[in-house]
């Protein structure tokens, strides 16, 4: 007999909110009838504490949720529950590999966002996603030893997939090496990951593994989506991350997350939407 879903667990970007970053009304009346239903609900994503604030306050989430990929498991409260950063020598090498290429480089550390630049629409958008500006920084040297995520960003594909393989050959076994999106290229500690941090808050829940659904688009969703007894994927992933998960569910700019919970994981928990 499949077990029914006790958890729902949402990545954020490319998932729970629409394309402009917002989170609609729709999404969160569908996130209501699952508290009504008995079924818990929160988020993990790629995204500081800061730019996952204002999503608690509008879900009412006061369970765990985490920020980094995992690598940040908070409360809305601000308790900090587990907190993982990256180590040292990986923080050293690969911002002195990125400093050989035309990337832009981001540091998340003490709850801000350094970078080296401050303009172009990526700017924009993490400003909008991380509810913050950037600090200006030319040299992240006084951050290495309290880093909880790197960003390199570029549009030039070719150029980020090299950086990626690069760095994941020296450093994939210290850290999580993976892209949020096709243009960022993200830098976490080891257990920062989307599927010790789905663990992580299912056991957090007092739920198993197989009882919990999660929603996710990009390949750094892909350790959360094999993990959990109920993988979707939107229709806006990638077809490379499309093709490895079986259930699939509208975009985000078309109410995906709130057509998953009444359409799949309704009918998993005995309850007609």
């Amino acid at each position: 007999m499949t077990p029914p879903i006790r958890l729902v667990v949402s990545d954020v970007d490319g998932t729970l909110v629409d394309p402009d970053k917002r989170l609609r009304a729709v999404t969160i009346a569908a996130v209501r009838r699952l508290e009504a239903a008995g079924v818990g609900f929160t988020i993990i994503s790629a995204r500081p504490r800061s730019g996952l604030g204002w999503l608690a306050d509008e879900l009412a989430i006061d369970a765990p949720m985490a920020a980094f990929n995992g690598g940040t498991v908070f409360r809305r409260n601000g308790a900090i529950e587990a907190q993982y950063r990256v180590p040292v020598d990986v923080v050293k090498d690969v911002l002195a590999l990125a400093a050989e290429t035309p990337v832009a480089i981001w540091v998340f550390a003490d709850d801000r966002w350094y970078a080296s630049r401050g303009d172009g629409q990526h700017v924009e958008h993490e400003a909008m996603a991380s509810a913050q500006p950037p600090v200006l920084a030319s040299d992240f040297a006084s951050l290495v030893d309290r880093v909880d995520k790197i960003t390199l960003v570029s549009d030039d594909a070719e150029l980020l997939r090299a950086l990626h393989a690069k760095a994941d050959a020296i450093h994939g076994t210290a850290a999580t090496i993976a892209q949020s999106q096709t243009y960022y290229l993200d830098v976490t500690a080891l257990a920062a990951n989307k599927g010790d941090g789905v663990a992580i808050l299912a056991a957090a829940f007092g739920v198993p593994l197989e009882q919990v659904a999660v929603l996710g688009d990009q390949a750094n969703d892909l350790p959360m989506l094999r993990r959990a007894g109920l993988p979707i994927v939107m229709a806006n992933a990638p077809q490379a991350v499309r093709e490895q998960i079986q259930l699939r569910t509208r975009s985000n700019a078309d109410d995906g997350v709130a057509y998953a919970i009444d359409t799949i994981i309704m009918p998993r928990i005995g309850v007609s939407s």
